[in-house]
C-alpha cells in the first residue's frame, strides 16, 4: 500500500484542515495509507520519510527548521514525491530559499485579492494530468510568482486582469500548474487553491490536483523499476547549505 504524509498548518485563511482533509479522500480512494500532520516535526526523521511514496505539503507562511528542509530535500531527492497547491507550498516558508528551490516557484502577489475571475488555459494537452481537460474559468485569488525556469508548465493564466503597477509592462503568461524534478523525485504543483471549494466551483481543479498527486507519488516506484540511483546528484551538505 502506497503511503502518503500531509502535514498542515500555518496561516488559517488558506482553510489547511478542509483542504488536507479533501487530498486525504483522494488519496485515500486511491488506496493510500494517509498520515495527516498538524506539526512539521512530522519533518523530522529522515529514515520515515524515506518510507513514503508521497509528501504533500499545505502549511502557509511561518517557519521550518532548515534541517526539516534537508530531510525533504534528501527523501524527495531519493524519490519521494512532492505535491501541494497555492499558498500551502509555493508560499509556505518564505526565508527558506531550499524550500522554494525544491518546489520550483515562491509567491509574490494576487492583484485584486481573492474574487478575481480569470481563465485557466491548458497549455500541455499531451501531459496525463491535464490530458482531456478544456480551459476553465476561476473565482479566487490570481497567483502572480516568481517561477524557476526548469519546470514543465501544464497550464498558464493570462496577466494583468486586475490594475495594478505591474501593468506597465507586457501582458504574460503565468504558469498555474507544472511538474519538475528534485533528483529522483517527482513535484507537482497547483496554484489554484484559495479556499477548499474552489475544487468545487472548478472542477477541472480537483482532477488535476488528484492527477498531479498520483503522478508525484509514482517517482519513487519508477525509480526502483528502472534502476536510477541518486549518485549523480549528491553534494555535500556543506557546499549546498
Amino acid at each position: 500500500m502506497p503511503k502518503a504524509l500531509i502535514f498542515q498548518g500555518g496561516w488559517d485563511g488558506h482553510e489547511p484542515v478542509l483542504v488536507s482533509g479533501r487530498f486525504a479522500r483522494m488519496l485515500e480512494g486511491e488506496g493510500f495509507d494517509v498520515t495527516l500532520s498538524d506539526n512539521l516535526d512530522c519533518l523530522a526523521d529522515v529514515d520515515e520519510l524515506m518510507k513514503l511514496d508521497l509528501l504533500v505539503s499545505c502549511w502557509t507562511m511561518g517557519q521550518i527548521n532548515h534541517e526539516y528542509t534537508k530531510n525533504v530535500s534528501k527523501a524527495v531527492g531519493a524519490g519521494v514525491g512532492l505535491a501541494g497547491c497555492h499558498g500551502g507550498m509555493c508560499d509556505s516558508f518564505r526565508n527558506d530559499v531550499e524550500w522554494q528551490f525544491i518546489t520550483g516557484a515562491n509567491w509574490v502577489s494576487h492583484p485584486g485579492s481573492d474574487g478575481v475571475d480569470y481563465t485557466v488555459n491548458i497549455t500541455a494537452k499531451s501531459n496525463p494530468i491535464v490530458a482531456g481537460l478544456e480551459d476553465f474559468p476561476v473565482c479566487s485569488e490570481h497567483y502572480y510568482l516568481h517561477v524557476d525556469p526548469a519546470i514543465e508548465v501544464l497550464a498558464t493564466t493570462r496577466f494583468p486582469v486586475v490594475p495594478y503597477y505591474h501593468i506597465a509592462n507586457k501582458p504574460i503568461d503565468m504558469p498555474v500548474v507544472w511538474t519538475k524534478h528534485w533528483g529522483l523525485g517527482r513535484v507537482f504543483y497547483n496554484s489554484l487553491g484559495h479556499h477548499d471549494d474552489v475544487f468545487d466551483k472548478s472542477p477541472n481543479a480537483a482532477v488535476i490536483m488528484k492527477r498531479g498527486m498520483l503522478w508525484a507519488a509514482e517517482g519513487k516506484a519508477y525509480a526502483k523499476e528502472n534502476g536510477l540511483t541518486t549518485d549523480r546528484f549528491l553534494i555535500s551538505d556543506a557546499k549546498m547549505f
